[in-house]
C-alpha cells in the first residue's frame, strides 16, 4: 500500500466533508467499521489549508486530473468524485477508490500509486490539472 504520510495537501471543506462522509459510512456500516481505511490515514496525515489558499496545483474534490500511465504510456482524463457521482466509464472516479484516494492533495508532477483488486499496482504521473474548482473561485462546490 502507498504510504499515504507524506506530503498531501487537503482544503479545509474537502477534509470536513470526506471526514463526515466516513463518519456516516461508519454508523451506518457500509465500511468495515474495524478496518482503518487508506483514505482515513490521509485525512490524519494531510495539510489543511483555507480554500482560498490551496495551491492551484493540487488535486482536489472535483478536479480534473490528466494521468499518464507509467507502464503502458497511456494518458486518461479522471475526475475525483464523491462516491454517488463516481462512474468510471464517464471518467469520473470516487475519491474512495483506491485511484481516488491516491489522487487527492496531490501535486502536479507526482507519480501516485494504488493497488489494484488483482493485488498488482498501478502507477501513473499526474500530468496536468485541467481544472480544479478553487482555482476559479467555487469554493463550496
Amino acid at each position: 500500500m502507498e504510504n499515504l504520510s507524506f506530503d498531501r495537501t487537503l482544503t479545509e471543506l474537502d477534509h470536513v466533508r470526506l471526514t463526515n462522509l466516513l463518519l456516516r459510512d461508519k454508523r451506518s456500516g457500509s465500511t468495515g467499521s474495524q478496518q482503518t481505511l487508506p483514505i482515513e490515514q490521509l485525512l490524519d496525515a494531510a495539510d489543511i489549508v483555507p480554500c482560498r489558499e490551496v495551491a492551484p496545483d493540487v488535486v482536489t474534490m472535483h478536479s480534473r486530473v490528466l494521468l499518464k500511465d507509467l507502464q503502458t504510456g497511456e494518458k486518461s482524463m479522471l475526475t475525483l468524485c464523491y462516491p454517488p457521482l463516481a462512474d468510471a466509464s464517464a471518467g469520473f472516479v470516487s475519491v474512495l477508490s483506491p485511484v481516488g484516494w491516491s489522487l487527492l492533495g496531490r501535486r502536479v508532477g507526482c507519480t501516485v500509486t494504488w493497488p489494484t483488486p488483482s493485488g498488482g499496482e498501478r502507477m501513473a504521473e499526474i500530468l496536468e490539472l485541467e481544472f480544479q474548482p478553487e482555482s476559479v473561485g467555487q469554493f463550496a462546490v
